[in-house]
Order: structure tokens, then sequence, then C-alpha cells
């Protein structure tokens, strides 16, 4: 099997981690070096200046020692395999940034012969890229639960990001579907990257130089719809590993289906877009808005409605908070108004040291009136017209894209490339042809 072929088998069966955030660090070319990470990079997006930014998302080997049910790469299934070895995929990343395919790597892997022995194979990956090729680009590495902590500690001074999947939300569901995996195995590992990170933040002010280790920090990812755990579960899952482990973010993945395993959501189900949809809306109110998971559900609430989005949601069911005065309000009050973000509230408290504000203005300033206006008012006077309740409020926040979504027209996420990469193209790349 040639390399091109282990590409076509590896990327593909990368597709289901999901990695579409910022680098969140920044590393400048050294002489005789190439690339940098920025801050701002992304995977799948697109930078201030328009840029599309993208990863070489990949896995080492697609071979695997477990057989969890929900897994394309399980043990049982019956699939073609392939593995790289360190040196194909480091001279693959390597002439794949300088073609200008990829501006960083995401290195993700199945378990082959033991956790040890895998995450051994990934440092080599990766020293040839920073030490020998000198690429300074992002390289976000996932760790391998059960790995030796000594080895998990050099695999994160060679990347920007790790992160350790937990997948399922519960020991229940990891019994059920990953019987070869426990919760213990998977938090370890974090709680291993949390205090090296910061050791290495206190070692960075007490000396002139040390190593840096993970700098853009850890993440991790839960997979939704596969088990019954409600949104409930999953959010204040979500709420303690960010609180525990300082986690930069929390990626929700809806079930694919991938066997038709009686323990799993039938193969004709869709994924649970929407759902995936709405926990990562609520993901946002936890880490920018100052909401707690216990305000957005609780015991008589366990699922986020589907028809408006959880801030939304909360506003309608705590409308003896509404209206609120635009021109006094606090910035914790502004905040939880729907149709208000965190710039726009930043402009307010801005604007109303000089001036009164009213809705024109509001308008001006970036707000969103078709949802805030029934929440708001300007100088003591609601919008002209508008009869506030929470019935007509609720109405006029379901969105027509959301009666889309619910009726499956809008089930499928979207390509942003229709090119491929074709088997020439890798051939260039390790000829070093540009």
């Amino acid at each position: 099997m040639d390399v091109y072929d282990k590409l076509q088998i590896l990327a593909g069966a990368a597709k289901y981690d999901v990695a579409c955030t910022s680098s969140g660090s920044e590393r400048g070319n050294q002489p005789g070096g190439i690339g940098n990470a920025v801050a701002c990079g992304v995977c799948h997006s697109f930078a201030a200046d328009g840029r599309c930014i993208s990863l070489l998302k990949v896995l080492m080997t697609n071979a695997c020692i477990y057989d969890c049910a929900y897994c394309q790469n399980r043990r049982s299934n019956d699939a073609p395999r392939a593995t790289f070895t360190p040196r194909e995929l480091a001279d693959l990343t390597y002439h794949f940034y300088r073609r200008n395919y990829i501006e960083g790597l995401f290195l993700s892997s199945g378990i082959i012969k033991n956790p040890d022995y895998t995450v051994e194979r990934m440092i080599e990956t990766l020293r040839i890229l920073r030490e020998e090729y000198r690429f300074n680009g992002y390289i976000h590495a996932k760790a391998i639960p059960g790995a030796d902590d000594l080895l998990l500690g050099r695999l994160g001074q060679l990347t920007d990001r790790m992160s350790v999947n937990i997948e399922l939300p519960s020991q229940k569901s990891l019994a059920l579907l990953a019987p070869d995996k426990s919760k213990t195995d998977i938090l370890r590992p974090m709680g291993l990257i949390t205090q090296k990170i910061n050791e290495n933040t206190t070692d960075l002010v007490r000396y002139n130089y040390v190593p840096k280790f993970a700098p853009a920090g850890q993440s991790t990812q839960i997979i939704v719809g596969a088990t019954d755990e409600t949104d409930y579960k999953i959010l204040n899952l979500s709420a303690a590993l960010y609180k525990k482990y300082r986690l930069k973010r929390v990626f929700y993945s809806a079930y694919i289906p991938v066997s038709d395993n009686p323990l799993l959501p039938a193969v004709t189900t869709k994924p649970p877009l929407l759902r995936e949809h709405r926990l990562y809306q609520a993901d946002w109110l936890l880490r920018f808005y100052g909401f707690s998971a216990e305000e957005l559900l609780d015991e008589e609430h366990q699922n986020f409605n589907p028809l408006i989005d959880p801030k939304c949601n909360w506003a309608i069911n705590h409308m003896e908070q509404f209206p609120v005065e635009v021109n006094r309000a606090p910035r914790e009050m502004l905040l939880r108004v729907p149709g208000i973000g965190v710039k726009s509230t930043d402009r307010i408290l801005t604007a109303r040291r000089y001036t009164k504000l009213d809705f024109a203005g509001l308008k001006k300033i970036g707000v969103v009136l078709k949802r805030a206006q029934y929440f708001l008012t300007c100088g003591g006077k609601i919008a002209e017209g508008l009869r506030i309740t929470p019935d007509n409020a609720l109405q006029s926040l379901i969105s027509e894209h959301c009666q889309e979504l619910l009726l499956g027209t809008r089930q499928e996420q979207l390509s942003l490339f229709d090119r491929q990469i074709t088997r020439e193209d890798v051939t260039k790349c390790l000829t070093g042809q540009i």
C-alpha cells in the first residue's frame, strides 16, 4: 500500500474527530525553520483577512485493539486498515504545508499494540517535524488514555493543543458501548495535562526559558445521541470539565450511525445536528455570558427546546426579569438579553456614557432588535406598536431556519472544498515539487 492509499483511508477515518477551533497559540518562525502559529488560525473556517485556514486531519493508524460499538475503527469492523510510519506522515505534513495545502496538523490515532506504543509513534512523527524540519506551525494531538505520564509529557512539549476524548457522558454508557475504556482512564490524562500546563505557567514566570507545554490548552469531545443521556446531563458534565480541568473547548459531535449494533440508534436515524447545535449555543453561554448549567436546564426540563436557542428559551421562562432598561442595566443583565452579544454589550456600555440610547441607536450598534425588542425598554418605553407577552415573543423568536432543521431539509453539513487531493499531488509533495 503506497502513501496515497494510506492517506485516503486515514484522512477519511479522522473525519469523526471534531477540531473546528482557533489555534490559541503564537509561535513565530525561527531562522532556518518553516511556518508559524497564530492565535487566530482555525480549522475549516476563515481568518480576519478572508483566508480559509485548514489542518491536515489524519490518524496515525485506523487499526485498533479496542472494540467501541460507536466507532468506525473498532476492532470488529471489517474495514481496510492502514498505518503511517512516522517518517511518512512527517514528510506529508511538511510538503503539504510548503504547497500551501494546510496550515497545521491534527493528529489522532487508533490504539495499535498498546497505548504506549501508539504515543511513541506519534511523538516520533512530531519530533521529526519540530526538530528535523524545524516546523513551527500549529499541531493538535490527541492524547491516548492509558499511556505513560512521561510519554504524554513529551507529547505535550511538541504540540500546541492536546485533547482527550471523553466520547460518552457516563461510566454506564462507556461500559455498554466501550467496555475496554473507563472514565478513570480518560480523566487521568486530562488531570495530568492540566497539571503540566499549570506547572509550565509557573516555570515561565520563574525562569528565562522553559519548553512550552500545550500552550493552547486542552479540549475534549462528547458524542451526542449515541446513548440516552439528556442535554441536562451533558451540559452539567461540560460545566464540571471547564471548572476542574480548565478546558479551552468541549466539542459536541452528533452521533453518525456506523453500524447496526442493537445497542445503538438505528442506522436509518439522521445525525442529531440540531441538538448538537443547541448544545454548542448553551456551551457559549457558559463560557462567555455568565450562565450556569443549572439555569439553562433542570430536573424538570432536561432537554433544550429545539424551536428556539437556549438564551431565548431562558428569557421566555424568566419574563419576570424583563424588560430591562438599556440605559441603566448592568453588564451582567444586558448579556442575558436575547439579541445582545458580548460586543454589543460593550458598545452599549460605552455609548450610554455620552448619550441616551433609543431603539434606532441600538440597531446601529449591532443589537438584533428582532429578538431584543421583547426584553428591552429605552428611556422607559417599549418599541412602538409592540405588545409584549410570552406567547407572541415565542412565536416571533421561532425562525424559519429552525423549522427547516426540524423538517430535516438542512441535516447535512456543507463541504468547503470540492476539489480532492489526488495521487499526483501526494507524489509531488513526497518528491518536494512545489
